[in-house]
């Protein structure tokens, strides 16, 4: 089980690493040049015109070798859905922002998130017959079928957004959507029953995004995307989803849920009080801003990633000893 895990990881990094120059070339030759918008820090107006649309390569890579490895089953087939038709969208909106500057709407990507995010919650609610919601040191509390759809449709959309925020500094959000893939390789292996073909999907997802972020740290050589970010993050809350442990997924990604934060709450202090709790947010602008080098941001958000990964793990493994035979 290991050494196919571990396989499927190297194969995908090799994979990436070795198709990424050409794909390089072509997003140069289509013109899929990141334009940077002029309410951001004026430092990132030197990134204009580096490649983006990179999570596309990352999507072919991880639901290709899926495939061929034979790892689609129920537990993988709605992680990898996710993945695909969100980064239809991501694609889409990355394409537009080459093109004209204006990626999609904001109502209507919110619009084709939820159309994907309620049939990813109705499969695994489907396939699973879930009811409940997996509370750690408490076991499973029922709310019944369409709320839990409901509420699982909220947590795709909210993380699938979070990533996209995070998406703003090189190599920042490839580094925390490592970390948070690992915990999750760790938990499918440790739950009961076992779900290797989800932990192999997830490493193939880490040895992807370690060859993007070959090419992906400072200087970035080319940018994730909307298809990457919005897909990536998606994929990850339906992977918590289909292990039973979407309650701590807030931990696991607590980047994710931090620089989320800060947006809501700066957008909230300004419309009440017309004051900003921040220098510019998401919060890696706060510190950018502050003077704070891109890579030690990058850096020291990849250190609070890894952190919150190992200790998501914790809070599974105290979780399930802590509870009786049967008790979630």
């Amino acid at each position: 089980m290991i050494p196919s895990i571990v396989l499927g990881l190297l194969v995908a990094f090799a994979l990436v690493g070795l198709l990424m120059p050409l794909y390089l070339r072509l997003l140069r030759w289509l013109g899929f040049g990141k334009q940077i918008r002029d309410d951001g820090p004026q430092a990132h107006h030197a990134k204009a015109g580096t490649p983006t649309m990179g999570g596309l390569l990352i999507i072919a890579v991880v639901v290709g070798l899926a495939f061929l490895f034979r790892l689609v089953d129920a537990s993988t087939f709605a992680p990898l859905a996710a993945l695909a038709l969100v980064g239809l969208l991501g694609a889409a909106d990355d394409y537009l922002n080459a093109r004209t500057g204006i990626g999609i709407r904001a109502a209507q990507k919110l619009l084709w998130q939820s159309v994907v995010a309620l049939f990813a919650a109705w499969q695994i609610q489907d396939t699973y017959n879930l009811d409940a919601f997996r509370v750690p040191f408490v076991g499973d509390v029922a709310v019944g079928p369409g709320l839990w759809i409901a509420l699982a449709a909220f947590a795709i959309i909210s993380a699938s957004n979070g990533v996209n925020i995070t998406d703003g500094l090189d190599g920042l959000a490839g580094g925390t959507l490592i970390f948070a893939f690992i915990a999750f390789v760790i938990i499918a292996l440790l739950n009961v029953p076992t779900q290797a073909n989800l932990a192999a999907v997830c490493a193939i997802a880490i040895g992807a995004l370690l060859g993007f972020l070959w090419f992906n740290v400072h200087p970035a050589q080319v940018f994730m995307g909307d298809s990457g970010a919005l897909s990536l993050g998606a994929a990850l809350a339906v992977t918590a989803l289909v292990t039973g442990q979407l309650l701590i997924l807030p931990l696991i990604g607590i980047v994710f849920v931090v620089e989320t934060g800060s947006v809501i709450l700066q957008i909230l202090s300004f419309k009440l009080t017309g004051r900003r709790v921040f220098r510019m947010s998401p919060l890696h602008h706060h510190f950018e801003l502050g003077g704070w080098d891109e890579e030690k941001i990058t850096m020291r958000f990849w250190i609070v990633a890894a952190l919150a990964a190992m200790l998501g793990v914790v809070l599974f493994l105290a979780s399930i000893q802590a509870l009786p035979a049967g008790g979630g």
